[in-house]
């Protein structure tokens, strides 16, 4: 008789080997990929209808003529992913004042990051008049850049309420992992934020 988890000869007269029991993945952590997946599909819709409709508008505002580079606010938000893997860190080692302190820092540079994409689009919209419907190139700009910005801002409401738990310690050592599932959410807007500072930014130029 073979064992089940090496599956060697058991001696004779030995008695049968339990199997190791499986263990269901977490939920949260399944439910968060899960969303990641879903919202990654919608991004790409956008993605590839700015790449395909790039060049097409037949009146201006040209993205030549109106788009400058985000470099402050990019550097802001890409940092947030810094922020908050070391606000994880200090809470796993129970550090709290640590974890709220680092945990502000991601959320003040997030909210750096929106006050810049609505200074930008102030600018765009009072100074060249570019509106959602003023052509191609608005519709596509303000479709799949506020896509992102609404994804921030609801990245940013939840890492409030997190702060607020932190403030009130409410929040231990054992809460580590779940934070950090929220955190997988925050570092997926910043990839997208990849792909849209390229897209829009230099290739859509």
């Amino acid at each position: 008789m073979t064992t089940a988890s090496t599956g060697t000869m058991a001696p004779p007269g030995a008695p049968p080997a339990i199997p190791s029991p499986w263990t269901l993945p977490d939920k949260g952590k399944v439910g968060m990929l899960l969303l990641i997946v879903a919202e990654s599909s919608f991004f790409a819709i956008f993605v590839i209808a700015y790449l395909f409709y790039v060049g097409k508008s037949l009146n201006g505002p040209f993205p030549a003529d109106v788009l400058e580079l985000p470099i402050l606010g990019s550097i802001c938000l890409l940092s947030s992913s810094v922020t908050i893997m070391l606000a994880i860190r200090a809470l796993r080692a129970g550090n709290r004042s640590g974890f709220n302190l680092w945990w502000l820092a991601t959320i003040l540079l997030g909210l750096e990051f929106l006050i810049g994409t609505g200074m930008e689009w102030y600018g765009l919209i009072v100074r060249h008049g570019l509106w959602i419907d003023t052509n191609l190139f608005g519709t596509t700009f303000y479709s799949l850049v506020g896509f992102h910005a609404f994804h921030v801002t609801v990245g940013l409401l939840m890492l409030t309420v997190v702060l607020i738990f932190g403030l009130t310690r409410s929040l231990a050592p054992e809460h580590a992992e779940r934070t950090e599932i929220l955190s997988w959410y925050w570092h997926f807007v910043d990839t997208v934020w990849v792909v849209v500072f390229t897209v829009v930014y230099v290739v859509g130029r």
